[in-house]
Parts: structure tokens; sequence; C-alpha cells
């Protein structure tokens, strides 16, 4: 079993796995994470929790910590914002049931976006978009791969851009759930709600409602965000007492996303802060 042998106390936050729609598996997550000397890795995979058990099986005995984690997906203002969960019991049967109703909610979507790409003349099958995302929460980014197999598109990005993003020909809206909704939910599991990549969402007004409402982090290092918007929402976490947290959004090993783990991390002390706002004892793998 590989071990760490120096801990760096830096931390990636953010990262997904095959069990929504990363390409690496969470094993996978966990030797990537310790060969690069991380202290701790969160697994937040989109609106499933299904990849933390394997997770904290690798990583027993190697000294890295696991963090256990969800970003739930919801619409606030007509716009994505992502809340993300730290430290989730993810035994709570009430977390477990909304979470297995977004994932069927995930299905339909991907079933309806499917359809208005045939009519757009692009020939997808169902059946293949979910034998790609294999055990997972099915998405988007699982109708790119399978356009880039067709050869409809180069890229997964040039999908969401030219055929099943926001505003595009056909793109399907989600399934709406309110961000302050999503705050709750981690909060009844015991968690901590930490608002991700608000410089995506561009919906700040929304802020001192979530902050009303249980918002404890907001996340500040992020990949894409700028030096303008990580000084907005540094002041912004210090006028509402939030905790600075980032990561790097990372899917996979070879994937077709743009970030690749560690290369948005934050000290280990932040990883300290979230778990000892959650109810979840002990916290550490």
């Amino acid at each position: 079993m590989v071990t760490i042998s120096g801990y760096s106390d830096k931390a990636d936050l953010h990262t997904h796995t095959s069990a929504s729609d990363g390409s690496s598996s969470p094993e996978q997550l966990i030797d990537e994470a310790i060969r690069l000397g991380l202290r701790a890795v969160a697994v937040t995979d989109h609106d499933v929790i299904d990849g933390i058990p394997a997770a904290r099986a690798r990583a027993r005995g190697t000294g890295l910590e696991v963090v256990d984690g969800v970003e739930i997906n919801t619409e606030g203002l007509q716009r994505e914002v992502h809340i993300l969960g730290y430290f989730i019991d993810i035994d709570n049967r009430e977390l477990k049931e909304r979470l297995r109703s977004l994932r069927l909610a995930r299905e339909a979507r991907a079933e309806k976006i499917v359809r208005r790409l045939k009519e757009l003349g692009k020939d997808i099958d169902l059946y293949r978009v979910l034998e790609i995302a294999g055990d997972g929460s099915v998405g988007r980014p699982h109708i790119g791969l399978a356009m880039m197999e067709k050869g409809y598109v180069g890229s997964v990005a040039e999908a969401f851009q030219s055929y099943i993003g926001y505003g595009a020909p056909a793109y399907v809206p989600r399934y709406k759930i309110d961000p302050l909704e999503a705050i709750g939910m981690v909060l009844i599991a015991g968690g901590v709600p930490v608002y991700a990549h608000p410089g995506l969402a561009d919906r700040d007004e929304l802020i001192p409602d979530m902050v009303r409402s249980g918002l404890k982090g907001i996340e500040v290092f992020y990949p894409d965000h700028d030096e303008r918007q990580r000084s907005r929402y540094k002041k912004i976490a210090d006028d509402y007492g939030l905790i600075m947290t980032g990561g790097s959004d990372y899917h996979g090993l070879g994937a077709n996303f743009r970030t690749h783990l560690g290369d948005e991390v934050v000290d280990y002390r932040v990883v300290e802060a979230l778990g000892n706002l959650s109810n979840q004892r002990p916290w550490r793998v």
C-alpha cells in the first residue's frame, strides 16, 4: 500500500470521480492525491455520494485524509448555482432520498437532451450515454463524450458551447432545486455548506439569503477565478464571516476537462475549520 511520507499540509477540496461525471475511479483519485503528497482531499461528486466508501477504503492507513462531500446542483435567478457540502453524514436517510430524486431527474434530463440532439441531426444513443456514465450519476459531460465518439464535436467543451450548454439548441433545463434547499440538505446531514465557484454563477445577490439559511463558506480559490474575483470573494468572506475554501474541480486523469488534481489547493487549516463546524465526529480517516 502506498503511503504519504511527508505531508504538504495542502488540501484539494473540490474533486469528482466516476461516481458522477469524473473519469477516474475513487481509488484512482486517492492514488493520485497520494502521489501528489496532498494532506487531504474532498470527494464532492455531483448529487451523489456513492464514491465515498471506496475512497475511504483506499485511503485507510496511508495518511491521506478523505473529506466526505457532495456538490449539489441548483438554480438561482436563472443561473446554475452549486452548493458544496463537507463532512456530511453519508448514511443520513433524508439526504440519500433527496439525492436519489436528483439522480432520477438527471436521467430524465439526459433522455430529453438526446431526443433534442436527434432532432438536430445528431444521432446519439441514450444507452451509450448511460454506458459511458457507468455506475455514476449521468450528466451532460457524458453526452458530450458520446458526441465526441460520433465525431460531432472535437471536445466536451465544444459540445457544451454548440449544443448542450445553457442557451444552446439542445439545452434542457435541470430539475430546479433552490440553493437554500441545498443548504438545508447539507445541514440536515450534519455537514458544512459552501458556495461553489461563485464567479461562474455570477449571482452574488443571493449570498445574503444563503448566509441567513446557514451558508458557512465560499470557494474563493478556483481555477477560473481571476484575481479580481478572488479579491471580491475574499472581501465577501470577511464581511460575512465565511470560511474561504478552494479546489481544482478535478474530473480525472486524461479526461476532457481543464484541470488537474492539486491545481488549486488550500492550507490544511481550512479542513480543520470546516471539520470544527461539522456534527460529524471523529472526522479524520
